[in-house]
């Protein structure tokens, strides 16, 4: 016959025939090692899936199933088990019966009875057989899943008869019209055809892959869930399942879907409503099904980057028969159908309609099910012959025939989706009637003013009658999402035909049984909420909310509701209170925002004052040992000039005196042999462990810290003597290990061949944690790779091959081959990938390149300074006196340090220049010439960074960078960022804040990969945030302080984090004059304002000159030895000094600092970078590096405005706006910690106050922003940020970035090293 809507019939386009199994070997073998799935216990990648669910059909098998049988399912949702249940059981040759866990158990055992199943998986994953005719070869032990895990490779291993395309791969139940639910079993033909099919189908130009991460938010028993999974399953992606809590929240489902990555959602179109705008920004795939698709949902949610598929299918023709994708105009259509499926809209004779008329919808082809009552499936699958099929399901549905697809028109019988759940009424009718005290019933789709579709049953009751009770005999029979709102009616309306009037039936119901409300205060506010949501008023406050017709959507509508008033209020909330009066008490304690200490915490002292005395005489040494170092420099000058005539004023030594000073305390191979030899003498005997803050073992552990700090960190982190520095500090490294991070001064660590770590890794293997300084090993397994800027906590073993991603924070253990991510670090899937097949040749060559790196690295400063020193050289030639000398020197200070400046940042240029010739993105051997390139140039700039300090965060750093080699656009602002300049892209307007890293190399098993890095226009990389090779920050984009930037992102989208989760954004709304377009004037303003930034160079100049000249005095009057000893004294008197011109010049030149905000053109702004110089020129080289820890420290940080309480130890000395830290009693501020006041915000400094009550603590290499506190007590644990505006309850422990509760980790683990 001639066929008239032939664009519907793509039954010829079929996929090849297959099984699911099938599928799932297939993307095992593809993608063995990408995640599978993902829950709280982490993820498994395809190959241990595969080894795991053959593992369970096998243990099923010794329990009687065999291929064609049925096994029941009925599990938590949310958990790894459920899914390999469903996977072994069809692995099994079975087919999987779910019923929701929610479920009652009449409705269970009703469903597993019309199925017959051979037995039901529940709990854990315990089988529980049904019947014997199969009897258990096996016990069922401990469960299906008892025992360690099998290895991946016995995957390959075929232990049972698998299931053929005509066996069945799941019977699903759906709602039935005679009250009984109808079975409908789909076989693997059929559901591989629909997985098959849907993957032409969607993402055509850029398929699904690993990397993409799906959504597993659906009840298994609803027949959706079957594309949730094999979305995933079917092209390598990883299937996340959320927790049932969220999933029915809506709202809050929406932040948890950005903070675990989700790429891929099919879901119901209410919820999808409930979601902000951002919540699905990395969403790139968005499935709709189950109900209709409001235009103005689809307007909302497309966006660039995404497709959004609009479906429709019953789960009698397997799940989605056709699909539409949507571009937010015209009218929303159900679409064509897929491969392999047959439409046709027909009339009420059977006849096709004509284009543009309505019809029933009539559904053929490869996706047919079956229902397991012969008599229902001949009715419901009966031929066609008007269509010339042997076979069609009659859908029921009305649609309009269209060619470009079809348009869905609603129900032609009773059959209705609430929440996305399809339900015959007749079914709940049958359970509102069956009754104990009801005579008659009837039940009807409602809308509440929320707009929320309710379940209304209308009864007339007879004596007796109690809605509770009522609702419990519901119960019994109906799942929880059936269970209709009880109105009760003296009688029902009818029409003359003798059936009932549904549109006569009065809404909003007026609740009789409530009478006058005696409600008040919070309680009578809530009652209002709940009528708008559930269209029924609560008679009391022990009315529950659920009882009177809530379900998930109807809390979520509720919960949004009521955060207008307690703005953290959960779903979690409204399931555990769910009557009126416990519920209204939550809101009220929600509301007022209590502090909530717990019942018990350890009060941390102050460091006593005696001990702090104590340490203040142990830090003369240092002083001395600086002192002798400048000694020699003296000497070394002074030996040189006297080679010219003019120069016989200078003090003199032997030569051998200077040549031995000069190996032992100017090299860096002197400095590395005294630091480990005092290192190893002051740190004898120490074992891992919990010690006093301010003890013994702390002084003198800090003691050595000191003293390593005085090596060359910079030019020795990848130099070839690191590892011998290291094994003389007492570590043990093996070969071809690249270490590019410095080795922890008390030797506990343990590395073994060719393991990897990247830059600015702390391996120092303790913290201070309240007044408790913790310390214990690390150990890094072979071959392993740890990222930049990780911190290992005390007690860390990181197993052989693993990989710890940059910027992560890991305590206690990972294991082999695993990739770990984030702050704390967590599994994030499949295992550690190699940069390249096989480790490279390790040719010896390339050490001496290397180490002649390093020795110009060290050398550099000095070179610079010398020419410096020339030019004071030729002023002092022919004094006669040292005093007669010091006027000149001073006169001539300026263009010395003129001189100084640019010879070092001309030699840095052209060396940055040179090196980058020929430096190509790819992955190079580590000892290999780019990668030597590579590393000299990270070398070179990290040092210049330091050097060079004024010239960053200033107009001209955008020069600076572009003569460096990176392409830097209009209207930049850098501050001091580290990075590979030709690989480096920053559009116009981009700004990088403090200590950022673009396009730093990566190490991986002897490889270094390095690639191009691009900062969007006017994007925001945040302090120390990182984007490294291959990332990019989009436009408008922004990454948080401490955070890493994703790899792909979305045009205006804010992370946070680490790994990054989306971030919530408000634009500034500020002058553009003061922010991205100044006038004239505001340049030439800052231009003079960052001019002075050289003045505090000078003065440290001139204080450098001002001890020359005073030791040289010394040596002429008293002599070498003496001037030895009493170096000490001039060091520790410039430090002061240093110290208090920098607090001057921070009063003088800023002033006292209040909360408020300043534009980045405004003077404050550009003054406190000046007064921010003095610091890091003038304080922090003379005094405060030195002083870390010590009460001289937060002397000098109360006198530039900070509020230092008592017995505090800090090792930070970085307050930007110290008027607004407070530091109580015995808090504590651990390494590499930042006290961010500020924040610049769309290009506006935000300055806010920051306090650490007495007894907190702030973990290493930890952030706290403005306006945020650390409560008494408190700790914030190693590499966490603490969110504006946060506040952290005393007593409490958090970590993470940003902070959560403080769980996961236990304080005895820091404790277990053994290295």
């Amino acid at each position: 016959m001639i066929r008239v809507q032939s664009y519907l019939d793509h039954s010829s386009a079929a996929p090849a025939p297959r099984t699911l199994i099938d599928i799932l070997r297939e993307t095992a073998r593809r993608h063995p090692e990408a995640s599978a799935i993902e829950d709280g216990a982490g993820a498994l990648s395809y190959a241990e899936l595969l080894a795991q669910v053959l593992r369970t059909a096998a243990r099923l098998h010794e329990q009687g199933v065999r291929r064609g049988d049925r096994v029941g399912v009925r599990m938590a949702s949310g958990d790894r088990a459920l899914y390999l249940s469903i996977l072994g059981i069809m692995a099994a040759g079975a087919a999987y019966v779910p019923v929701d866990a929610d479920d009652p158990d009449e409705r269970a055992d009703l469903v597993f009875g019309e199925a017959h199943v051979r037995g039901v998986i529940t709990g854990p994953g315990t089988y529980v057989p049904r019947g014997e005719q199969h009897p258990a070869i096996a016990p069922a032990g401990d469960g299906l899943f008892a025992g360690d895990d099998p290895h991946p490779s016995s995957s390959a291993l075929h232990t049972v008869p698998e299931p053929t395309i005509a066996d069945d791969a799941w019977i699903i139940f759906t709602s039935g019209s005679t009250g009984v639910p109808k079975g409908v079993a789909v076989s693997h033909r059929s559901a591989a055809a629909f997985v098959d099919a849907e993957a032409r189908l969607f993402l055509a130009q850029a398929p699904l892959a690993p990397g993409d991460r799906v959504l597993a938010g659906l009840s298994v028993a609803f027949d959706a869930s079957c594309e949730e999974m094999w979305l995933a399953w079917r092209h390598g992606a990883c299937l996340v399942p959320a927790p049932r809590a969220l999933v029915r929240s809506g709202e809050d489902l929406g932040p948890w879907l950005v903070g675990h990555g989700i790429t891929v959602v099919s879901t119901v179109p209410t919820l999808a409503a409930l979601w902000p705008q951002d919540a699905i920004e990395n969403v790139r795939l968005l499935i709709f099904g189950g109900e209709a698709c409001p235009p103005e949902l689809v307007a909302r949610l497309v966006g660039e980057g995404r497709e959004l598929w609009n479906t429709y299918g019953p789960t009698e023709a397997t799940v989605v028969a056709c699909a539409s994708l949507m571009d937010g105009e015209g009218p929303v259509r159900i679409g064509l159908p897929l491969d392999g499926w047959a439409l046709a809209v027909v009339d009420g004779e059977g006849n096709p309609v004509a284009d543009g008329e309505v019809g029933e919808l009539i559904i053929g082809g490869v996706g047919l099910a079956r229902y397991l009552d012969p008599a229902k499936d001949a009715e419901k699958y009966a031929p066609m012959p008007t269509l010339g099929w042997e076979r069609a399901y009659r859908s029921g549905d009305l649609v309009r025939a269209d060619p470009a697809g079809l348009l869905f028109q609603g129900r032609a019988d009773d059959q209705v989706k609430v929440g996305g759940r399809r339900i015959e009424l007749g079914e709940v009718e049958a359970a509102l009637q069956s009754l104990s005290a009801v005579s008659a019933a009837t039940v009807v789709v409602q809308r509440s003013e929320g707009g929320v579709a309710l379940l209304v049953g209308y009864v007339v009751p007879t004596e007796g009658f109690d809605r509770q009770v009522a609702r419990a005999e519901l119960s019994e029979t109906l799942p929880a999402p059936l269970i209709p709102l009880l109105a009760v009616m003296d009688e029902l309306p009818v029409r003359t035909s003798g059936k009932v009037d549904k549109a006569a039936l009065p809404w909003p119901l007026t609740d009789t049984d409530a009478g006058d409300s005696t409600l008040t205060g919070t309680a009578a506010w809530l009652a209002e909420q709940w009528v708008a949501v559930l269209g029924i008023r609560p008679a009391d406050e022990d009315a529950d909310f659920f009882q009177l017709g809530g379900g998930s959507l109807a809390a979520a509508q509720l919960v949004s509701r009521i955060r207008t008033r307690a703005p953290e209020f959960t779903m979690a909330d409204v399931y555990d209170l769910p009557r009126l009066r416990r519920m209204a008490d939550a809101v009220e304690a929600e509301s007022a925002d209590p502090d909530h200490a717990p019942a018990t915490f350890s009060t941390p002292e102050p460091t006593p004052r005696v001990m702090q005395w104590v340490q203040s005489i142990a830090g003369i040494p240092l002083f001395i040992l600086t002192g002798l170092r400048w000694t020699m420099w003296l000497l070394t000058a002074s030996w040189i000039l006297n080679l010219f005539p003019g120069f016989g004023f200078l003090p003199t030594a032997p030569w051998w005196v200077i040549v031995i000073g000069l190996v032992v305390f100017v090299t860096p191979f002197g400095r590395m042999a005294v630091s480990a030899a005092l290192s190893r003498l002051l740190l004898v005997g120490l074992t891992p462990g919990d010690y006093p803050r301010g003890g013994a073992v702390h002084l003198r552990l800090w003691l050595a810290e000191q003293i390593a700090h005085q090596i060359d960190p910079v030019g020795l982190a990848g130099a070839p003597w690191v590892s011998y520095y290291a094994r003389a500090l007492g570590a043990k490294i093996g070969p071809n290990v690249d270490l590019h991070a410095l080795p922890p001064v008390t030797g506990m660590l343990e590395i073994a061949e060719g393991a990897s770590i990247e830059p600015e890794v702390d391996l120092s293997g303790y913290w201070i944690d309240g007044d408790t300084v913790r310390i214990g090993g690390i150990r890094i397994g072979a071959g392993a790779s740890i990222g930049a800027r990780s911190t290992l906590a005390p007690g860390t073993k990181i197993g052989r091959n693993a990989e710890v991603a940059p910027g992560s924070a890991v305590f206690g253990r990972v294991r082999a081959g695993q990739r770990w991510a984030g702050s704390p670090a967590a599994r994030v899937g499949g295992t550690s990938s190699p940069l390249a097949p096989e480790r490279p040749p390790a040719p010896k060559r390339w050490l001496w390149a290397y180490a002649a790196s390093s020795i110009v690295l060290g050398l550099l400063p000095f070179l610079s300074f010398a020419v410096g020193g020339i030019v004071i050289a030729q002023a002092i030639a022919g004094s006669t006196s040292i005093a007669g000398a010091f006027l000149p020197a001073l006169v001539w200070l300026v263009p010395a340090t003129l001189a100084t400046g640019l010879t070092f940042a001309g030699a840095v240029f052209v060396l940055v220049r040179l090196l980058s010739l020929g430096l190509a993105e790819g992955v190079h051997p580590v000892r290999s010439r780019i990668a030597w390139q590579a590393w000299s140039i990270e070398r070179l700039l990290d040092s210049a960074r330091t050097v060079l300090f004024p010239i960053y965060s200033s107009l001209f750093t955008p020069v600076w960078l572009r003569m460096l080699g990176a392409k830097i656009g209009h209207d930049v602002e850098a501050s001091t960022v580290l990075l590979l300049p030709s690989l480096t892209t920053i559009d116009d307007g981009a700004f990088l804040a403090d200590d950022t890293m673009v396009a730093t190399y990566e190490l991986k098993g002897g490889w270094m990969r390095i690639a191009e890095a691009r900062i969007g226009k006017r994007a925001f990389l945040g302090n120390s945030g990182m984007a490294g090779p291959g990332h990019r920050v989009p436009r408008d984009g922004l990454v948080a302080v401490l955070s890493v930037a994703p790899e792909k992102s979305k045009p205006g989208s804010s992370w946070l984090g680490s790994p990054a989760v989306r971030l919530r954004r408000v634009v500034n709304d500020s002058d553009l004059e003061r922010t991205y377009k100044p006038r004239r004037s505001l340049r030439v303003a800052r231009a003079l304002w960052e001019i002075c930034r050289i003045v505090p160079v000078f003065v440290t100049c001139g204080l450098g000159v001002a001890v020359i000249f005073t030791l040289a005095a010394m040596i002429e009057a008293w002599g070498l030895a003496i001037a030895v000893v009493l170096s000490g004294v001039v060091m520790l008197l410039a430090g002061a000094l240093a110290a208090l011109i920098t607090t001057a010049a921070k009063w003088i030149i800023v002033g006292p600092i209040r909360p408020g905000e300043h534009p980045l053109w405004s003077s404050f702004v550009w003054r406190t970078e000046v007064s921010d110089t003095f610091t890091e020129m003038l304080a922090a080289p003379w005094f405060a590096n030195a002083a870390q820890g010590t009460p001289a420290l937060a002397i000098w940080l109360r006198t530039l405005g900070a509020k230092i309480g008592r017995g505090v130890w800090t090792d930070s000395y970085w307050l930007p706006e110290p008027d607004l830290v407070s530091l109580g009693d015995g808090a504590t501020v651990n390494r590499g910690c930042v006290v961010q006041t500020h924040l610049f915000h769309d290009r506006v400094m935000s300055i806010d106050s920051v306090t650490l009550e007495a007894g907190s603590t702030l973990g290493p290499h930890s952030v706290i922003l403005p306006a945020a506190t650390i409560g008494a007590d408190a700790t914030v644990g190693p590499a966490s940020l603490v969110m504006r505006g946060e506040s952290v309850p005393v007593g409490t422990r958090w970590s993470g970035n940003p902070i959560g509760p403080w769980r996961a980790v236990k304080v005895r683990s820091y404790q277990s090293a053994d290295v």
